[in-house]
């Protein structure tokens, strides 16, 4: 992968988010900038990493949105559209463990059939460590404060609540895992 990766994902992103969604477009810029920042941890994927924090929440451009979860929506988008490449587009569709999420809106098969898991925990790792200690306006913060956020804004008892909640050990573990390899990698 080169920077080229990472500028057409920006130029694409900000198109689809800046004007329609601007704080997403904040949330994700922040993102980016994390995994820019620690990218070095993933080696050669660096890259592909920012790429794919740029890209993570695509899928919420309101013209972009068919089935109503943005993961999915956003992968088949780079997928079918942008012939994107298929790591990239596999990190977008399970960013976040948006596989437990797919299980609370009946997605779940298709988002496992068309867009298998990578197996390279390392990576998805750090994609969810980016997300989930950016805030939706592309602050810094931890991941506590971020599934709380997340749980507040949407309620306990809505889809995203239930999955968060789900979610929130595992997100803690990945968390955990992409600061002790930060920690253990000199920059």
């Amino acid at each position: 992968m080169s920077d080229a990766i990472v500028r057409w994902a920006s130029r694409l992103a900000e198109a689809e988010l800046s004007a329609a969604l601007p704080r997403r477009w904040a949330h994700t810029q922040g993102v980016a900038a994390r995994a820019a920042e620690v990218g070095h941890v993933v080696g050669q994927d660096a890259d592909l990493l920012v790429a794919a924090a740029t890209l993570h929440d695509v899928g919420y451009a309101p013209r972009l949105a068919t089935t109503g979860f943005h993961p999915l929506d956003g992968a088949r988008f780079l997928r079918d559209t942008h012939e994107a490449d298929e790591r990239l587009v596999r990190l977008v569709a399970n960013h976040s463990f948006a596989l437990l999420e797919a299980e609370e809106r009946g997605l779940q098969e298709p988002l496992r059939t068309e867009f298998p898991l990578l197996d390279e925990p390392l990576l998805v790792d750090t994609l969810i460590y980016c997300d989930m200690t950016t805030t939706p306006d592309g602050a810094r913060t931890t991941a506590e404060e971020r599934v709380a956020e997340i749980l507040g804004r949407y309620g306990d008892d809505s889809i995203v609540g239930r999955f968060i909640r789900r979610a929130a050990p595992e997100i803690f573990s990945a968390v955990g895992r992409v600061e002790k390899a930060l920690a253990a990698q000199p920059r």
